[in-house]
């Protein structure tokens, strides 16, 4: 195949430059647009290990040339920016100054018996994508955004997210009445409340819910799960930060399933 013409972009009044600082900037730019800005080395190499090609691979002029190479491979278009422009629109420091647009991944269909993690209005960004990444590493593929929750394709829980999102099935947008179609037993975490998760058996697959930072899950959410947990802290503090919370859960649950 062909490789297709690099087009070169130096102006601020470029269509395409425009189109790049919304999606970069502006959290919720993706769902209007139907396309997702993913910036730097290691996103674009995830997005291409999972088969998900850019439709524009993005370059700063000073970006190395086998870089451009290697990770310009399957896409639909190439660009070029000049350094100062690739600067306006970037979110980190990554001597590679590159990144992809790709196509919105288009939601399946909920899957009934998959192990999932619920997220109940979750408002930060980083918190979120660190969710994601654990769910990624222990097994539980499917992942549901409830209203409220904090965009999941943004740039910022992408990267916090460091490529978890390639390889789970992911809704966003959805009701509690949506969990009904859900087969598996919904748990859900509380920082007070519920029986302690070091002696519980849990049931595999499930459903992890977990709630916003500082309200929890919502009374709608619990009245449908048929177990609460909290985890233990023998140190006294008051309570985790969900995202680690959440990484002792789905730990947990991931051995509670190799154990059955």
């Amino acid at each position: 195949m062909t490789a297709p013409a690099v087009t070169p972009i130096a102006s601020r009044d470029n269509p395409l430059f425009k189109d790049l600082r919304r999606l970069s900037q502006d959290a919720a730019a993706y769902r209007r647009m139907g396309r997702v800005w993913l910036e730097g080395d290691h996103l674009c190499r995830a997005a291409q290990h999972r088969g998900v090609m850019p439709a524009v691979a993005v370059f700063a002029d000073s970006c190395a040339a086998h870089l451009r190479a290697e990770l310009s491979a399957g896409a639909q278009r190439i660009v070029t920016l000049t350094d100062a422009l690739f600067d306006g629109i970037s979110a980190l420091e990554s001597p590679a100054r590159m990144g992809f647009v790709i196509e919105l991944p288009v939601a399946a269909a909920l899957q009934p018996r998959a192990a999932t993690v619920v997220l109940d209005r979750l408002q930060d960004a980083g918190n979120v994508g660190s969710i994601l990444r654990s769910a990624a590493a222990f097994g539980l593929h499917q992942v549901i955004a409830l209203k409220g929750t904090a965009a999941l394709w943004s740039p910022k829980v992408l990267r916090a997210g460091m490529g978890a999102h390639f390889g789970l099935k992911l809704h966003e947008g959805l009701a509690p009445g949506d969990l009904d179609a859900l087969s598996v037993p919904l748990i859900v975490t509380s920082s007070h409340e519920g029986l302690l998760l070091q002696d519980q058996r849990l049931p595999w697959p499930c459903a992890w819910v977990l709630g916003h930072e500082g309200q929890g899950v919502s009374a709608e959410v619990t009245a449908r799960a048929g177990l609460s947990v909290r985890i233990g802290q023998p140190g006294g503090e008051e309570s985790l930060n969900v995202a680690a919370a959440a990484a002792i859960c789905l730990h947990a649950s991931a051995l509670s399933a190799s154990d059955g």
